[in-house]
C-alpha cells in the first residue's frame, strides 16, 4: 500500500469479494464468515429493501457521504433476546465478551426443510465446549438470494437442539440459514402474520401431503429459547464459512453498541494462528 491506504495495484482498497487474508507482521489469517451488506442485499419477504442514498457526492461537493434506510435483519446480522423476549437485553447491553473468542464451525449439511438434531451436534466435530462461540454451516450460504429457495426451503435449528446448546452454556450460536428455525416454523408460514410466503404452505403440502402448520405449530421455538437463555443469536452466515468449516477457531462478531437495539449488522470474522505465537498487547 502507499501512505494513503491504497492498493499500488491502483485499487481503491480491499477487495470486496476477497473472502480470507494474511496478516504480514503476526501470520495471523483472517476469514470472512459473513455476506456483504449494501444496496441489493436480500430482505425478508415483505420487508422493504434496504435504501441507501447519498446525500453529497465528489462531483458536487467534493466529499462523498451516505445515509440508508432499512431495519438490522438484513445480510449477516445479530438478534439480541429482546428480538423475540419480551424485557430481554438490547444489543448495547449484551456483554462484549460474547462477541470475540475460542468457537467452532461445524460442517452438517442440510437439504430443504431439514433440521439440525441433537444428534448432528453430539457427533460434529470439533466438540462443543461451554463458553464457544457456535457456528453451523449447513450448506445453505450458497444459495444466498432473494428467492423462494433461500426463504422458503432452508432448513434450521430444532428446539431439542436449541435447548441441548442452552445446557451446554454457549456464548452465541450462527448458522448460514436467513432464521435459525426452520422458515415453516416462521412468519414465512402461516404463524403470527404469516404466511409472509403466500406459496409457501400449499407448496409444502404439495411436496409433501402435509399440514406445515400441524407439522409445525410452534412460533420460532429454537430461537426464542436461545434468546430466553440469554444467548445471541446470528443469521445469513456465510462468506468464507467453507473454509474454516471443521475447525476450532477464534472469532469476533462485532456489533454496534445500538441502544435499545433488537439486532444489529455483524462483521463476522474466523482468525487463525497457524504459528501458535499470537499474543495480546499486555497495555503496560
Amino acid at each position: 500500500m502507499d501512505d494513503l491506504g491504497r492498493y499500488k495495484k491502483g485499487k481503491s482498497g480491499r477487495d470486496p469479494h476477497e473472502l480470507e487474508c494474511v496478516e504480514t507482521a503476526t501470520g495471523l489469517r483472517f476469514v470472512e464468515l459473513n455476506h456483504a451488506w449494501g444496496h441489493g442485499s436480500p430482505v425478508i419477504p415483505g420487508d422493504p429493501d434496504l435504501r441507501i442514498e447519498r446525500p453529497a457526492t465528489h462531483a458536487r461537493d467534493g466529499v462523498t457521504a451516505q445515509k440508508f434506510t432499512g431495519n438490522m435483519h438484513i445480510s449477516t446480522h445479530l438478534n439480541a433476546p429482546i428480538h423475540l423476549i419480551q424485557g430481554g437485553a438490547d444489543v448495547a447491553s449484551l456483554s462484549i465478551d460474547r462477541f470475540f473468542g475460542s468457537g467452532v464451525v461445524l460442517a452438517i449439511p442440510k437439504a430443504r426443510w431439514e433440521l439440525v438434531e441433537v444428534a448432528d451436534l453430539e457427533k460434529a466435530s470439533p466438540a462443543i465446549r461451554a463458553g464457544d462461540i457456535v457456528i453451523v454451516n449447513t450448506g445453505w450460504h450458497k444459495k444466498y438470494s432473494d428467492s423462494m429457495e433461500y426463504f422458503g426451503l432452508a432448513p434450521g435449528l430444532s428446539e431439542a437442539a436449541a435447548n441441548w446448546l442452552v445446557e451446554k452454556k454457549i456464548a452465541l450460536f450462527g448458522i448460514d440459514t436467513p432464521f435459525v428455525d426452520q422458515p415453516l416454523a416462521t412468519s414465512m408460514a402461516a404463524h403470527r402474520n404469516g404466511p409472509l410466503m403466500k406459496r409457501l404452505p400449499a407448496y409444502y403440502k404439495a411436496q409433501t401431503g402435509r399440514d406445515a402448520k400441524a407439522d409445525f405449530p410452534k412460533w420460532n421455538p429454537a430461537h426464542k429459547a436461545l434468546l430466553s437463555a440469554g444467548i445471541p443469536t446470528i443469521e445469513n452466515v456465510g462468506g468464507g464459512v467453507d473454509l474454516v468449516s471443521g475447525k476450532r477457531v477464534t472469532m469476533q462478531a462485532t456489533p454496534w453498541r445500538f441502544l435499545h437495539g433488537d439486532a444489529c449488522v455483524v462483521r463476522l470474522m474466523a482468525i487463525l494462528d497457524p504459528a501458535g505465537a499470537y499474543r495480546v498487547a499486555s497495555g503496560r
